[in-house]
């Protein structure tokens, strides 16, 4: 799951962090297989007829990851946190892109007879999930970042763990909480 040597990720994550333009071009080898897996698992989650693909959404992440004036990546784990916050906003934009659409983005007169009712909820879904997540990284930061690689990212307890370096149990105690919390944030709302 992890690449082949962490601690040859983190040396290139200090030498991206001091400004080693070359760096960033050798971090991608390394991360690039996690990423797609990552990616590939929140794809696969994603409502039918969506659009982007999973490489698509790790290449467009690191863009903006690499893209980014000022990065400071403290471990492997702030990494890849990161990246997920990056496909999170990805995604998000591209639902806004597709809900602007469907309501109006792109006016074409068409007849009534030929317009069929739209019956996917799944970009709404994901705003929904989106603000209150927002919502939940004010209160608890932790508790967000958790449902960030957990729903956005697709990683389990233990990976999630691992990276911030706390117990499992923990991990799954702060899931727990946050999606009873988003649970209930969402059920409010409609």
């Amino acid at each position: 799951m992890y690449p082949r040597c962490v601690s040859d990720v983190t040396r290139i994550l200090d030498r991206v962090q001091e400004g080693e333009a070359r760096a960033a071009e050798e971090l991608l080898p390394l991360v690039y297989d996690e990423l797609r897996r990552l990616a590939a698992l929140k794809m696969a989650r994603e409502a039918p007829g969506q659009t982007l693909q999973a490489t698509a959404l790790v290449h467009e992440a690191w863009l903006r990851l690499v893209g980014e004036t000022h990065q400071s990546w403290k471990s492997r784990g702030h990494f890849f946190a990161a990246a997920a916050e990056a496909m999170r906003r990805i995604l998000i934009e591209n639902a806004r892109r597709r809900r602007a659409l469907r309501h109006g983005g792109a006016l074409v007169r068409v007849d009534l007879s030929d317009v069929e009712p739209a019956a996917d909820r799944g970009d709404d879904r994901l705003f929904e999930v989106s603000e209150a997540l927002e919502e939940l990284a004010l209160l608890d930061p932790f508790q967000a970042e958790v449902v960030k690689l957990r729903f956005f990212l697709g990683l389990k307890v233990e990976e999630i763990a691992r990276l911030r370096g706390v117990s499992e149990k923990t991990v799954r105690r702060q899931w727990t909480h946050a999606r009873a919390w988003l649970f209930e944030r969402i059920r409010l709302g409609e």
